[in-house]
């Protein structure tokens, strides 16, 4: 068996040419320009790449990308207080903070990621790391879904690939991936209906008892875990859709947490690194930020 590659470029220039079409929409109508603002502290070569990417991509949808860089040497202070200037600008729909942030700012103490997240505005949330956010999410009524999982339930539903009554392993507990995917395919709605959500789930990680029996469990693996090519061939349950959201550095080669050579031996669809999952998560960021100015339109106004 050789799996099908499920191609996220692919799916997020569709999914960027749709944003674009309606930004423009949106602008027509007199609404102003969605407008997203990146603040970066620090030198991050990763993370510096990431924010370029995001601004091009801002650019080909319509959309304003503001980027603030600030030194190495920023306090925690001073970044909440840039947050807070960003959470008055009306100008500005939605503000996204870089992670990582550097170990110490000038004051010789680090910063506190939680305490720095939750000072974003939850309307302006579009990474919908705010517990505000999260708890609406909870409750299966969501105002932003976060983006490398959202960009996941689309790349199923626009492959075909339903969930519904199916069994999702997740494997990696994070508040970023893990946590928010296993809640969003276990709800009885999704955001692409229902095939995309109905889903039998279960939160492994590394800590997990016979994590090899679990993972052969599951119709559809997700790897989120973080360490290079961990999940293997058998691993994995013949025909199962295997979605490699890990992305690490391994000499000159980048590779996911997944073995793709041997996975694609095994599974019926498999995402490659790079070029499967990463792409969607920028498309979808642009998708919360165009929401973000809708719904700050509709605030507005009442």
């Amino acid at each position: 068996m050789t799996a099908e590659r499920l191609d996220g470029k692919k799916i997020a220039a569709e999914i960027r040419e749709e944003i674009a079409s309606k930004v423009a929409s949106f602008t027509r109508e007199g609404n102003g320009t969605p407008c997203l603002a990146a603040i970066l502290v620090g030198e991050d070569p990763a993370s510096q790449v990431y924010v370029r990417n995001k601004e091009r991509a801002c650019e080909k949808s319509g959309i304003i990308g503001r980027t603030f860089r600030l030194p190495d040497s920023t306090t925690q202070d001073e970044l909440l207080t840039k947050i807070e200037e960003l959470n008055q600008d009306q100008s500005v729909h939605g503000i996204l903070v870089q992670l990582p942030l550097p170990k110490k700012g000038n004051d010789g103490k680090g910063f506190d990621e939680r305490a720095v997240l939750d000072a974003v505005c939850p309307l302006k949330d579009v990474d919908a790391f705010s517990p505000v956010n999260v708890g609406l999410l909870m409750q299966g009524r969501h105002r932003f879904l976060p983006c490398t999982p959202h960009g996941i339930v689309q790349l199923l539903h626009r492959y075909h690939l339903a969930t519904s009554g199916k069994h999702v392993v997740v494997i990696g507990r994070s508040d970023i991936v893990g946590k928010p995917m296993a809640m969003m395919l276990a709800q009885r709605e999704g955001s692409c209906g229902a095939d995309t959500a109905n889903a039998t789930v279960t939160l492994a990680h590394s800590r997990t008892t016979n994590l090899k029996e679990i993972c052969r469990q599951a119709d559809i693996l997700i790897a989120a875990v973080g360490v290079p090519e961990m999940i293997r061939g058998e691993m994995i349950r013949p025909g199962a859709v295997v979605i490699d959201v890990g992305i690490n550095r391994v000499g000159d080669r980048l590779v996911g947490d997944v073995h793709f050579d041997e996975a694609s031996e095994v599974a019926s669809a498999i995402t490659p690194v790079p070029g499967g999952v990463g792409p969607l998560t920028i498309a979808m960021l642009l998708h919360n930020t165009l929401l973000a100015a809708e719904l700050q339109n509709q605030a507005n106004a009442s």
